[in-house]
């Protein structure tokens, strides 16, 4: 099966998942979720779903409780709103990479910046020869 139709059926269940969660669940535990990405399989039948919610650890938790509990109201709603053959079985995943990013941007900037400063000196110095 082509990546292309995976693609595009991952970008339409992140459409209509997220359009869901605005629109149709009224669960206040599912207020600040966002979905940020899916993926499917190859059979197309499974779909991890990656979420992220604003909170704490405890908030969080309680997001992909509520989110699993909805999980069959979705894909009732997905396969009406979609035209195919299975509507995959939902896995909702917290997605930290937010988090990640953030610590690894607090150690770039923890980095010495003597090699930076240093490389502008010597830049510095070459353009005052060409000049004098």
């Amino acid at each position: 099966m082509p990546t292309h139709r995976k693609e595009r059926v991952s970008e339409r269940l992140h459409e209509e998942i997220s359009a869901l969660l605005q629109m149709r669940i009224r669960d206040p535990r599912l207020t600040n979720v966002t979905v940020t990405g899916v993926t499917v399989s190859p059979d197309l039948k499974a779909a991890t779903v990656f979420v992220s919610s604003l909170g704490d650890r405890e908030s969080c938790d309680t997001a992909l409780e509520a989110l699993q509990h909805a999980e069959r109201f979705i894909r009732r709603e997905l396969a009406q709103r979609l035209a195919m053959r299975h509507t995959p079985k939902l896995h909702f995943v917290l997605d930290n990479s937010w988090e990640r990013s953030a610590r690894i941007a607090k150690l770039l900037e923890q980095l010495p910046s003597a090699a930076s400063s240093d490389g502008a000196a010597d830049l510095d110095r070459d353009e005052h020869r060409q000049k004098g």
